[in-house]
């Protein structure tokens, strides 16, 4: 009966879900990132930090939309937590910075100390970064609460003491070719009306959506492979990337991955489009076969967005349904979407796309040639 029910209910449920918690509006979006980018600028600590870093050996890793839950069955992270623990081990052992960015904790749906009980080993295992100073955090809307100094002293300060700092945004820096470029990292709901500590959608999310969710086991998060830049919100988020000079936007908030400004299918289309040109025919079958695995994918797609400008990124999130997590890594050089998903009992790290960084700043410092 309860598959029958799920069958029935996914979609309107999901659909309504989706409708209550997002309205971006462009204008609002632009000025809310604008003013925060200025005010991390100008050095307002309230607001954010700059984190200066060189691009030959920087090591960053971005993760974002955990919302780590209650264990119940309305708990979106619980079947990615393995996935999350091992890559956390990773990139401790290996030098990164993490950075959390944004809706770590669900606390529309659940109680701060609730969460602070079920969730001891994820913030044990992000503990010992801030430990050795790398580790960075920012709140999203879904855990708005830690903006505050007295949920904050209240909940987090017994797991992770007087030096966890949560900021609304991240500014990292560099140079390359002795000019000054910066990427912003904050969780992407600035200017979404609905997210941004919105009372009524608060209330249905807990009210509503949650007491079904746990009764139909129902997640809104579909899986891993599925990557989407037509939905509104990345599309605005993007257009504010596109108006600022020499600054890469990395952002949360909607759970579907983006690398520079493309989805995976467009990019593989893209490629296909110059292996045709070239007539790669090695490219060419190559492409093909990885699109006809990908034809579920996409097959609803009516249409594609294609951005030409390489100036935006979304970390995806933590919480899919098929326990996987995408996030965004940048070791040097490089900038990369990666999965972390499971086989054989085993977690794995899957890089979906990559690219030199200095790349990325060439073409976003000469638009006219952004053609990737």
């Amino acid at each position: 009966m309860k598959k029958l029910l799920q069958r029935l209910f996914k979609k309107p449920v999901t659909w309504l879900a989706e409708r209550i918690s997002s309205s971006p509006q462009k204008d609002q979006v632009f000025a809310s990132l604008s003013a925060l980018l200025k005010n991390i600028q100008n050095k307002k600590e309230s607001s954010g930090v700059i984190v200066p870093f060189d691009l030959s050996d920087g090591k960053f890793v971005i993760f974002s939309d955990e919302h780590k839950g209650a264990r119940d069955a309305a708990d979106d992270f619980r079947l990615a937590e393995k996935n999350y623990l091992n890559a956390l081990n990773y990139y401790y052992d290996n030098g990164f910075h993490f950075i959390n960015l944004g809706d770590c904790e669900e606390l529309w749906e659940n109680k701060p100390d609730i969460v602070m009980e079920k969730n001891q080993p994820d913030f044990g295992a992000e503990l010992r970064f801030l430990q050795q100073d790398r580790y960075y955090r920012t709140f999203g809307n879904h855990d708005l609460q830690w903006k505050y100094d007295f949920p904050r002293n209240r909940f987090l300060k017994p797991v992770f003491g007087d030096n966890l700092k949560i900021y609304e945004g991240i500014l990292l820096t560099t140079t390359y070719n002795n000019r000054p470029y910066s990427i912003f990292c904050t969780h992407g709901h600035q200017g979404d009306k609905k997210s941004d500590g919105n009372a009524f959608s608060t209330w249905f999310v807990a009210a509503i959506w949650t007491p079904i969710q746990r009764f139909l086991e129902i997640s809104i998060n579909s899986t891993s492979d599925s990557f989407e830049l037509v939905d509104k919100h990345n599309i605005i988020m993007y257009e504010w990337s596109a108006t600022q000079k020499d600054l890469v936007f990395i952002s949360g908030h909607t759970h579907k991955p983006v690398f520079a400004s493309l989805d995976h299918i467009e990019r593989l289309n893209k490629a296909l489009e110059k292996a045709r040109e070239s007539n790669d025919t090695a490219a060419i079958q190559n492409i093909e076969a990885e699109l006809e695995r990908r034809k579920v994918e996409y097959a609803g797609k009516q249409f594609h967005k294609t951005m030409v400008i390489p100036s935006y990124f979304n970390s995806g999130c933590c919480c899919f349904s098929d326990g996987d997590i995408t996030g965004i890594e940048i070791e040097g050089d490089t900038i990369r979407l990666i999965k972390w998903k499971e086989e054989s009992g085993q977690s794995h790290r899957v890089v979906l796309e990559q690219c030199p960084l200095s790349y990325l700043f060439e073409m976003i410092s000469n638009p006219d040639n952004s053609k990737l």
